[in-house]
């Protein structure tokens, strides 16, 4: 087994510095996705890749938002040889505390995706906390059950194989919308997760790549193409599981 961490980054230079050498900690060689940041970005990050060891940079020409970036980090890490993929945030939201946990939790469970459940603070938005319960309804709509509790959290280990299939062979979203389009294809395919509570903050002075219009109207969409297609896919689910003796 094979772990290396992808984090994309957008206009959050200050604390990737900090996110990559926690991540960095645990013995993980890091890909950092430049997503079309402005030169002094895009040099900051040469900088920080070129002062450590085991981190290597995948430069967008044009920012395409975070499932693109997340795509393209996937099939580096891929060509690598990786076989598991840890994903996490840039502007340092999440407790990085919680990893070494939830890289033990993938050794244990390599077919399986380790999904960090947050535990937040005071600090987070009524709007955004709203915004995410009406997701957690849709996703149990969508997988017809409630095995995934929070498919928003960009907080997560997975096998990297049912990752490029699915980015190969579906539609997933380039921007906020990929995190939950994502999980719900894999849990399509058959795939279980286990939830791991992690702490999320929303720092003071930190900078939002989440657009309220543009990004609630795609995931409006993402939603939408999932309702359609739940009622043939998971049954091709519980077919998948049935063969593979997972129910």
């Amino acid at each position: 087994m094979i772990t290396g961490a992808v984090i994309p980054t957008y206009r959050h230079t200050e604390s990737l510095e900090r996110v990559v050498d926690a991540v960095r900690a645990h013995g993980l060689p890091v890909i950092i996705v430049d997503d079309g940041n402005d030169a002094a970005a895009a040099q900051a990050i040469q900088d920080i890749a070129a002062r450590l060891e085991d981190v290597t940079v995948q430069v967008r020409g044009e920012n395409g938002g975070k499932g693109a970036a997340m795509k393209d980090g996937f099939r580096a890490a891929a060509r690598a040889g990786w076989s598991h993929a840890l994903q996490i945030d840039a502007d340092g939201q999440h407790d990085v505390g919680e990893l070494a946990a939830m890289l033990d939790l993938a050794r244990q469970h390599p077919q399986r995706v380790i999904c960090a459940v947050p535990v937040y603070d005071e600090s987070i938005p009524k709007s955004r906390k709203i915004g995410r319960e009406i997701t957690h309804f849709w996703v149990r709509v969508e997988t017809l059950s409630l095995e995934i509790n929070d498919s928003m959290c960009g907080f997560r280990i997975y096998p990297l194989a049912d990752v490029i299939h699915v980015i190969d062979h579906e539609f997933i979203g380039n921007r906020m919308d990929f995190d939950t389009e994502m999980l719900v294809q894999l849990n399509w395919r058959g795939l279980r997760v286990i939830e791991h509570p992690a702490g999320v903050i929303y720092p003071e002075g930190n900078t939002s790549n989440f657009r309220m219009l543009r990004d609630n109207v795609r995931i409006t969409g993402m939603h939408t193409r999932l309702a359609i297609q739940a009622p043939i896919r998971v049954p091709l689910r519980m077919m998948r599981r049935i063969a593979n003796k997972t129910l």
